[in-house]
């Protein structure tokens, strides 16, 4: 049940995210209340899965899918250019979670 609690806060992360862009400073009212409710609801989820699960790789795995997910986000939303060096920055942060992973996983003991 934590992963679950993990994965949605993750993805109300990256709506708010996304969100906060085409609130265009918050001079928009529905994608300034997406930001507002989706962060809301992603740290209170993260609060939650964290009760079962250590903090430095949940942050590491919440940061990684977080960017990629904004990444991604951003190419098909609002047609940001994908370079060469974004996509190598990627790979580098999914290995950076992937050796925090080996390092203590993400159970608490």
């Amino acid at each position: 049940m934590p992963y679950v609690l993990l994965g949605l806060a993750i993805a109300f992360e990256v709506c708010a995210t996304l969100a906060l862009r085409g609130s265009e400073g918050f001079t928009k009212v529905g994608p300034s209340v997406i930001v507002v409710v989706g962060y809301l609801l992603s740290f209170g989820l993260m609060a939650k899965a964290l009760t079962s699960l250590n903090v430095g790789p949940v942050y590491a795995i919440w940061s990684a899918l977080g960017t990629i997910g904004a990444f991604v986000g951003g190419v098909v939303l609002f047609d940001e250019p994908v370079r060469p060096v974004t996509v190598a920055g990627i790979v580098l942060v999914v290995i950076g979670v992937v050796v925090m992973q080996l390092g203590g996983g993400v159970s608490r003991a």
